[in-house]
């Protein structure tokens, strides 16, 4: 247990780690899911050149959690063992070059193939990034940490929407549409970002030259202290994990908010364009980027009044209500103003609860059970974002409107909302340590 004398310099080592690790961490997550939604943004030049239906449209773009979703939990293990250093640039450089091979998805076969490749390529990296976390941030501090680490999606899209926009306003160049243009503009950053990133992380305090020998004793005696906690509470083998209530319930919850998530990505660039009369161009890049905004300060918000209240699971539920009901009410608006709107309202809501809802698991799960567990729920809450899709898409031909399915997606996912608030009493955190200074 930290004692007062430690205090400072365990303060000192998390303000460290925090300035050093958490904006590259956020930049490599930007360049994930840029490289995993770009294809909403290509979605109409994307099939008005391929001739891809709006049935094969879904299914390809929901085939990426399947690949996703298979290679998870090895890829975690193997980052456990390995470290983060090796593991986290290997992920990014190949799924850069896998993303930027999009430019030869001109069947539907090839784009379900790269698709599927583009998923088992990421896999491991945002579960990789959640234990990598744990391993520098005392719980008490963890939720910021990850909230910081979310600002990677939301700047993705304040920033990457004008430039998908930008880049979907050219025209051919060199043989390659805009289109494709995008996806290797976008692609090879992340390769670049992934070579530098094997020079510049490092897999534990212990390897880190940028702390002092004190802040590492402190830091480390600190993570330590909560993983003997969690041992003595959770499950300690991989996949005793599946035996586990708490995390079959984990696993459920983030499975039903994957739902709402997918179409964040895959359809508002389109719905957008719909309710202006056009393309996905510079505009609407723009406009887009709007409720991202609110999501930066609605996720900086939530996850410190959760830290400093102790209350993760009450601040995630009603972020998530709030959020799902703003997104079911697409289903009826058609005006451009309206739409922005709304999208201010739920993505926030969809999106900033996330960092919050992983400060639950984090705390109950440690070791190996924390490589596998975090990765059991990334790749099985993910195949939500699988079926999103393809359930939006039946809702949408079955009921002759392409705004029903909206209102389908958004009522599955309040399921999530309910288990959160079952989940009262039924996974509490480990407690954190004590005296362990706020930033």
């Amino acid at each position: 247990m930290s004692d007062d004398r430690s205090a400072p310099a365990l303060s000192s080592a998390i303000k460290k780690s925090a300035i050093r690790l958490l904006p590259f961490l956020a930049l490599m997550y930007s360049l994930a899911f840029v490289d995993r939604a770009n294809v909403g943004f290509a979605k109409i030049a994307f099939q008005a050149d391929t001739g891809i239906s709006n049935a094969a449209y879904a299914f390809g773009a929901g085939i990426f959690f399947i690949g996703y979703a298979l290679f998870e939990v090895p890829s975690n293990l193997i980052l456990h063992r390995i470290g983060a250093k090796i593991w986290m640039s290997r992920i990014m450089v190949t799924w850069g070059l896998v993303s930027a091979a999009m430019i030869y998805a001109k069947t539907e076969n090839m784009f379900y193939f790269i698709r599927f490749l583009l998923g088992a390529a990421e896999a491991g990296f945002f579960p990789g990034v959640i234990l990598f976390l744990t391993y520098w941030f005392p719980a008490q501090q963890r939720a910021r940490a990850l909230g910081l680490f979310y600002f990677g999606v939301p700047l993705a899209m304040l920033f990457g929407s004008p430039i998908s926009g930008f880049l979907l306003d050219m025209g051919t160049m060199f043989g390659l549409s805009n289109w494709q243009w995008m996806f290797v503009v976008e692609g090879l950053s992340a390769t670049v970002v992934g070579v530098i990133a094997f020079f510049y992380l490092d897999s534990r305090p212990r390897n880190a030259k940028w702390l002092t020998d004190q802040e590492k004793s402190a830091l480390i005696a600190v993570i330590e202290e909560e993983e003997r906690a969690k041992s003595r509470n959770a499950p300690d083998s991989v996949f005793g994990v599946l035996k586990n209530g708490r995390v079959l319930m984990f696993i459920l919850i983030y499975f039903c908010i994957q739902i709402g998530n997918a179409p964040l990505a895959f359809y508002l660039p389109s719905k957008l364009a719909s309710t202006m009369g056009g393309q996905v161009n510079t505009m609407v890049g723009l406009l887009l980027s709007i409720p991202w905004f609110c999501t930066i300060v609605a996720m900086r918000v939530a996850t410190k009044y959760a830290d400093r209240h102790n209350n993760h699971r009450l601040v995630a539920t009603s972020m998530l209500a709030t959020g799902i009901l703003a997104f079911a009410s697409l289903s009826v608006i058609n005006s451009a103003p309206l739409t922005v709107i709304a999208f201010c309202i739920a993505i926030p809501g969809l999106v900033a609860c996330q960092p919050v809802f992983w400060s639950l698991p984090t705390r109950y799960l440690g070791g190996t059970a924390a490589a596998s567990g975090i990765a059991f729920i990334v790749s099985i809450g993910n195949l939500g974002g699988f079926v999103s899709p393809q359930i939006k898409a039946f809702a949408d031909a079955n009921l002759g409107n392409t705004n029903a399915g909206f209102l389908v997606v958004a009522a599955l996912c309040f399921v999530s909302v309910i288990l959160l608030c079952l989940m009262k009493g039924t996974a509490s955190p480990a407690p954190a340590p004590e005296r362990v200074p706020a930033e």
